[in-house]
C-alpha cells in the first residue's frame, strides 16, 4: 500500500511510535486482568453445612477440635463426614450439602451405627476462610443446588468476548479506532468498578458480560491500531507482544488474588491498575490509514508533520504523494469502464465458501480452523486451569502469565528464521507431548506436574501468537480478511469452550489436559501439511494462494540446479583462462 511509504520515510518504530505502542499496550493489560479475574472471583472454598445452635466439639477421622474452624482447612469432601455436637447436646454428621441429625447417640464417637434424620442444607453453610475470606460463592451461597451459576460466570463471559469482538471490530472500520479505544478504555473502567457493588448475581453476571464485551472490543482494535502505526520491518514483533501484555495482566491477577481475599476490594484493585491511561488516551491520533482511506488529507499531513517532529526528521513527504498511485490506478479504471461501458463485468460476490474453493484449499482452511480453536482452548485452559494442578494456586497462575514472555520472544525468532509451519507444527506437538506427560505424573511429585503445565502453556503460546500473520499469509488478497476473521470466530469458540472443559476436571483433574493434549498433537501433525510461508511474497488471487507449497520444491530445485551450472560454468571459464 502507497501508505507504507510513511514508515519508510519517518521511521518503522522511532520515538513517536514507540510511545504510542507502548502507551496503547499498557491498557491491554486490564483485559488480560478481566479474563482471568474470574479464578479467584468465582473460587469455592471448602464448606459443610451450617446446624442450629452453637457447636462445642469437632470430630473428623482422627482430628478433634472445638469448633469448624479448626477443621475445614483439612476437610476433604466423600472421605467421610465432619461430626459435631452442640450446647443443646444434639449430634450432627455434616457434608457439604447434607446434613443428618443422630437418634438418641449414647457417647460422643466418629462412628454411628444408629438411626439417623438426613436433611438439606436449606441455604445454611460454613465455610472455611482460610484461604478465601470472601467470593461470590460464599457470598451469594453458590454450591450445592446453586453450584451451576458459579460455573456459569466464566462462559458467560466469553460469550460476551465473542459478541465483543464482532461488534467493535465493525466500529472500529466505520468511526475510527481512537474513538473506539477511548470508549472501551472508559467502560472497562466504569464497568468493572460496578461489577463490585452489583448487589446480586444476576446484576454481576450481567455487569460482567458487557465488561467482556467492551475489554475484547479494546483487545481487537488495539491490534490493528499498533499494527497501522508501526512499519512492516517490526510489525511481526508488536503485533506478538500485544499478547504479552495480556500475560502481565494475569501475573497481575494471581499478584493481587493473593493479597487480597475479599472478591469486591480485589475487583476494584483490579479495575483501576490501568486507570492512568485515561488521563492521556484522549491524545491519542488517529491512524494514518484510516485518515487516509476516509479523505482526511489535512489531518493526515499534520499527524505526518507531528510524528517527523516528535522523531526529530524533516517531513519531506506530503499527503498528496501517498495518493498519487491510486490517482493511477483510478485513472485506469476509468477508462476501463469508459471502454468496457457496453460490457459491465459484474463484481463477483465473495462468502465463507470461497474458502472451500477447492479440496486443497478445503483442507487448508479446515486445518487452519483448528489451529485458531486449539489455540484458544489450549491457552485459557493452561490458564484457568493451573490452580487445579496442587501446590500454591496463586504461584502457579502467577507462572501461567510469566512463562508467556518467552515464548513470543522464541516465536518471533523462529517464524523470521526456520518459517512459520516449522514453528506452529513443533509447538503444538510439544503441548500434546506436555499434556500427556502431566497424566502419568504421579500425584505426590506436583513440582513436576506444574512444570509440565507451564512447558504446555510456553507451547501453545507460541502458536496462538504467531497464527494470525500465518493466516494473512496463506491466503490471498480478496478473501483474506474473510479468512482471518473466520479464524477469529473459531478462536472465539475456543474461548467460550475452554471454561466448561476446566469443570472436566471435577470428573478427572487431569481430564482436561487429556483433551487439550490429544487435539494439539493432531492438529501439530496436520500443521505440517500446510504450505511454508516465509519468505514468500502475499498472494493476490486464489490461484497463487493453492500453488503455496505446490511449487516451491520445484522451484528450488531448478535453483539449485541453475546454481550448480552456473558455478561449473564459471570455474570452467577460470580454468581456461
Amino acid at each position: 500500500m502507497s501508505v507504507e511509504r510513511i514508515f519508510d520515510e519517518l521511521g518503522h518504530f522511532k520515538r513517536f511510535q514507540a510511545c504510542l505502542y507502548f502507551a496503547a499496550v499498557f491498557q491491554a493489560v486490564s483485559c488480560g486482568i478481566h479474563y482471568l479475574a474470574s479464578v479467584f472471583l468465582v473460587e469455592t472454598p471448602n464448606f459443610v453445612c451450617s446446624v442450629p445452635g452453637n457447636i462445642t466439639d469437632v470430630l473428623y477421622g482422627n482430628w478433634n477440635a472445638s469448633s469448624l474452624e479448626g477443621i475445614l482447612p483439612v476437610f476433604k469432601s466423600g472421605s467421610g463426614p465432619l461430626v459435631v455436637r452442640t450446647d443443646l447436646g444434639q449430634q450432627w454428621e455434616l457434608s457439604r450439602c447434607r446434613c443428618a441429625l443422630r437418634v438418641n447417640p449414647e457417647d460422643f464417637r466418629y462412628e454411628f451405627n444408629g438411626n439417623k434424620t438426613v436433611k438439606a442444607c436449606g441455604g445454611n453453610f460454613v465455610y472455611d476462610h482460610t484461604e478465601v475470606y470472601q467470593s461470590i460463592v460464599t457470598e451469594w451461597d453458590l454450591v450445592c443446588d446453586r453450584e451451576w451459576l458459579a460455573k456459569l460466570c466464566q462462559p458467560t463471559f466469553m460469550l460476551g468476548v465473542l459478541i465483543g469482538a464482532l461488534l467493535f471490530g465493525d466500529i472500529a472500520d466505520r468511526v475510527g479506532r481512537v474513538k473506539i479505544l477511548m470508549f472501551t478504555s472508559l467502560c472497562q473502567f466504569g464497568f468493572g468498578v460496578s461489577v463490585a457493588f452489583s448487589g446480586n448475581y444476576y446484576l454481576f453476571v450481567v455487569l460482567r458480560f458487557i465488561l467482556a464485551m467492551v475489554s475484547s472490543g479494546y483487545l481487537v482494535v488495539v491490534f490493528v491500531y499498533v499494527t497501522e502505526f508501526t512499519g512492516n520491518k517490526v510489525r511481526t514483533w508488536t503485533s506478538m507482544h500485544v499478547h504479552a501484555a495480556f500475560a502481565l495482566g494475569i501475573m497481575v491477577v494471581a499478584l493481587t488474588g493473593y493479597l487480597v481475599r475479599v472478591w469486591w476490594i480485589y475487583q476494584i484493585i483490579l479495575s483501576i491498575c490501568t486507570s492512568p491511561f485515561l488521563i492521556f488516551c484522549w491524545k491519542f491520533p488517529e491512524t494514518p490509514f484510516y485518515l487516509m482511506a476516509k479523505g482526511r488529507y489535512q489531518e493526515t499531513q499534520a499527524l505526518l508533520d507531528t510524528i517527523s517532529r516528535f522523531n526529530g526528521l524533516e517531513c519531506r513527504l506530503k499527503a498528496e504523494e501517498l495518493l498519487e498511485p491510486e490517482k493511477i490506478e483510478n485513472g485506469k479504471a476509468l477508462l476501463k469502464q469508459e471502454t468496457e461501458e457496453r460490457t459491465p463485468q459484474p463484481e463477483k460476490k465473495l462468502s465463507i465458501l470461497d474458502l472451500f474453493g477447492s479440496w486443497r484449499m478445503a483442507g487448508r482452511t479446515c486445518t487452519v480452523w483448528a489451529i485458531w480453536f486449539i489455540g484458544s482452548l489450549g491457552y485459557y485452559v493452561f490458564s484457568l486451569g493451573s490452580v487445579n494442578l496442587g501446590g500454591n494456586q496463586y504461584i502457579n497462575l502467577f507462572l501461567a502469565g510469566a512463562v508467556e514472555f518467552p515464548s513470543y520472544l522464541v516465536g518471533c525468532f523462529a517464524m523470521d528464521r526456520i518459517g512459520r509451519k516449522k514453528t506452529c507444527a513443533p509447538a503444538l506437538l510439544l503441548a500434546g507431548v506436555a499434556c500427556m506427560l502431566i497424566i502419568v505424573v504421579p500425584a505426590d511429585i506436583e513440582a513436576l506436574a506444574i512444570a509440565l503445565s507451564m512447558t504446555g502453556k510456553f507451547a501453545i503460546a507460541i502458536a496462538f501468537g504467531l497464527i494470525y500473520l500465518y493466516t494473512c499469509e496463506l491466503y490471498p488478497t480478496i478473501i483474506r480478511s474473510l479468512a482471518v476473521g473466520s479464524g477469529s470466530m473459531m478462536c472465539r469458540v475456543g474461548s467460550v469452550v475452554a471454561p466448561f472443559c476446566v469443570y472436566l476436571a471435577d470428573i478427572w483433574q487431569y481430564l482436561p489436559q487429556l483433551i487439550v493434549g490429544i487435539l494439539a498433537f493432531i492438529i501439530g501433525v496436520l500443521t505440517l501439511l500446510l504450505p511454508e510461508t516465509l519468505g514468500e511474497p502475499l498472494t493476490t488471487t486464489l490461484e497463487e494462494a493453492e500453488s503455496l507449497g505446490r511449487k516451491s520444491s520445484k522451484e528450488k530445485s531448478a535453483l539449485r540446479e541453475k546454481d550448480g551450472e552456473d558455478g561449473m560454468e564459471l570455474r570452467q571459464r577460470g580454468a581456461s583462462a
